[in-house]
């Protein structure tokens, strides 16, 4: 009876294991997968002076999004984006599309954090203030000319 009970013990031991083992990879790859949903959302930005999506100009790439889970369904989205020049004017501009793009297109909760690559812009602390500050957002989109930019940065084309 002891052999019985220790091999049944053995087991469900291993099941237990496994399930577990399945269970933690499969939120790893549904974490995987909704970051490349983030990027597939931010690839297709267009520049706000150039005729280039900012994934052909590497503002950003997969690399460039991470996702952390809060709860079940709700999750932390941090964007590092690199503008092309280190005194790019329009760095604040492009972290606006990708917070208005983001907020509209994403199907699950989340929190939104967005950065420019330490290093790659000469005035990144101030930028980053303005790009993660709601208030100053919802003030920029207020401004018809300002949201005409973002609008034809964010809208959909058909390439």
């Amino acid at each position: 009876m002891e052999i019985v009970f220790s091999l049944v013990s053995s087991a469900v031991t291993k099941v237990f294991q496994l399930s577990e083992l399945s269970r933690n990879g499969m939120s790893t790859k549904t974490m995987e997968e909704k970051a490349l949903d983030v990027y597939d959302v931010i690839r297709s930005i267009r520049d706000p002076e150039k005729p280039n999506t900012l994934e052909e100009l590497e503002v950003v790439t997969e690399k460039c999004v991470e996702l952390q889970e809060f709860s079940e369904d709700e999750y932390l989205i941090i964007i590092k984006f690199s503008p092309t020049v280190p005194h790019c004017s329009l760095a604040t501009l492009i972290g606006l599309c990708l917070q208005v793009k983001l907020q509209r297109c994403l199907p699950f909760k989340h929190k939104l954090e967005i950065y420019i690559l330490e290093g790659t812009h000469s005035t990144e602390e101030d930028i980053n203030k303005q790009i993660n500050d709601k208030e100053r957002i919802a003030a920029a989109m207020e401004n018809p000319n300002l949201r005409e930019i973002v609008e034809q940065c964010v809208a959909e084309t058909d390439d």
